[in-house]
């Protein structure tokens, strides 16, 4: 568990799994990426839960993070099964919380929803998403453009949402981009952690996967772009977690 020693409010970043090593050894690991996005004047607390740590109870934290994961929620590890029933427990506790690509999913199924492969397979690289109407009023969505790009990649999909989900955004490829559950806690399928470069180094890792799947290499790599708005989402969500527990 790697701790930070700086004061209130706390925020629990969940890590899910690692990265490529190559990508590692460029970028660091995945709760680095979000440490440098989130705001410096939170106190970061990293839980690696799939290496085994148990973070404290949820109403511990002021905020909490689930990062990404090269597993499967559908695997349903034992893990990831416990995590899972943490962050219902979150939920319940009203604790400010957004899950990202794994922890968007296994939020999805905490709460009923279903997780499985896309039917289409894999969805990479940085793609445009469409924010919904319902989001208007939405404290981390709303201010976002109608539509705005997005770094992407994942294999599994939330193919049916929780029944009391609210659908914020989604794509082309993918009809659920990012919900909420209750008023504070939000799952997005893409990264607002990635930069250009980290997605560029997920298309060089993963060329030869895409292209025994038929994707265009080339192609993706020619789309790349930066993805503020998506990448802005971080720091709106630190600021609810500071304004959170102001109030």
């Amino acid at each position: 568990m790697t701790l930070n020693t700086k004061k209130d409010p706390r925020v629990a970043v969940i890590k899910t799994g690692t990265t490529y090593p190559d990508i590692k050894s460029r970028f660091g690991d995945f709760e680095a990426w979000f440490i440098r996005a989130l705001s410096g004047n939170l106190d970061i607390t990293v839980v690696d839960v799939a290496a085994g740590e148990t973070p404290d109870a949820p109403g511990n934290w002021d905020g909490i993070v689930v990062t990404g994961s090269p597993a499967m929620v559908s695997d349903r590890e034992s893990w990831s099964e416990a995590t899972a029933d943490w962050l219902a427990q979150a939920v319940a506790e009203c604790v400010p919380l957004l899950g990202v690509c794994y922890g968007h999913q296994l939020l999805a199924h905490a709460f009923g929803g279903e997780v499985g492969y896309h039917p289409d397979g894999r969805e990479t690289g940085t793609k445009q998403v469409e924010r919904l109407a319902a989001s208007d009023l939405d404290p981390l969505f709303a201010n976002l453009p109608r539509t705005f790009p997005a770094q992407l990649t994942h294999r599994q999909s939330v193919l049916r949402l929780p029944p009391e989900a609210v659908l914020l955004a989604r794509s082309a490829f993918e009809p659920h981009q990012a919900f909420r559950i209750g008023q504070c806690a939000w799952g997005v399928q893409f990264h607002p952690e990635f930069t250009e470069a980290i997605m560029g180094a997920y298309l060089d890792v993963q060329s030869p996967e895409l292209t025994r799947e038929g994707l265009d290499i080339d192609r993706l790599k020619a789309e790349l772009a930066p993805a503020p708005e998506a990448s802005g989402l971080l720091q709106q969500f630190s600021d609810l977690v500071l304004q959170m527990k102001k109030d």
